[in-house]
């Protein structure tokens, strides 16, 4: 079992991972970010082997190439092996007498790089995409580990997203609510008109389908949910006093007004 994790470890690199921040709108609509990644990558001069320009290696005495070294011990429930990194040639399996100036030896220096990251449309928060052959090598690799990009949706002026819904909250007056209106409410496509039918309740859902977000490695979109509240004035002018105690009696509510 261990000499299958030790030939997983030599042919492939190290993974990476980078947080990204998005809006609403971006996860939405889908889009394309760039970000910059600093990783291990071979070294331009010696082409990851380690040896100065014009110099080769030669095959480890101690494994005779293979990189590891085995070893076998006894107890009383019978034979165990093990398999380890040579320690001589540090599991690359060759020996290099004359190392790169550039990356002493090593085979890899550090570098940065711009990695372009797709974004689908209606990706969920915290989800990780997944860039095969981004991440960065390691010594005595064939190629490069992968680069995991795990998303954050940054928090919305208007929405709150519940799934593959948006919920905008909406406050109107009273009168709005009991006489019906109409009244102009932000979506992802920009502003649209919405009724308000008379007698509607604080806490009514209103729903508008389709204007939600798209539904990831799915079809269609989801709702907006629009809660409908009832806007308190803090203070009132006398004219609106008045105007309301009348209402009060005409409702006949009883109310005490300083």
């Amino acid at each position: 079992f261990g000499d299958r994790g030790i030939r997983e470890r030599e042919t492939r690199g190290k993974d990476l991972g980078y947080e990204l921040a998005v809006t609403l709108e971006e996860t939405a609509n889908g889009t394309e970010k760039e970000i910059e990644i600093e990783r291990m990558e071979k070294c331009d001069v010696c082409g990851g082997s380690g040896a100065a320009p014009g110099t080769s290696t030669r095959s480890c005495p101690r494994c005779n190439g293979a990189g590891r070294v085995q070893t076998t011990t006894r107890n009383a429930f019978g034979m165990f092996v093990r398999v380890i990194p040579c320690p001589t040639c540090g599991g690359r399996g060759r020996i290099i007498d004359k190392p790169c100036p550039k990356c002493r030896g090593n085979g890899l220096t550090q570098r940065d790089r711009k990695v372009t990251v797709k974004i689908p449309p209606g990706i969920d928060e915290g989800y990780q995409l997944r860039l095969s052959g981004e991440g960065e090598m390691a010594a005595g690799a064939e190629y490069p580990g992968d680069l995991y990009v795990m998303i954050h949706i940054a928090p919305h002026r208007y929405f709150r997203r519940d799934e593959d819904d948006l919920i905008y909250n909406l406050a109107i007056g009273f009168p709005q609510a009991a006489l019906g209106t109409e009244v102009s409410i932000p979506t992802l496509e920009g502003n649209t008109t919405l009724t308000i039918r008379p007698g509607t309740r604080p806490g009514e859902i209103i729903k508008l389908r389709g204007k939600g977000m798209p539904r990831f490695r799915g079809y269609g979109r989801g709702d907006m949910l629009i809660r409908v509240d009832i806007a308190v004035p803090e203070k009132l002018t006398r004219e609106q006093r008045v105007l309301l105690e009348q209402l009060a009696k005409e409702f006949e509510q009883d109310v005490k007004p300083k």
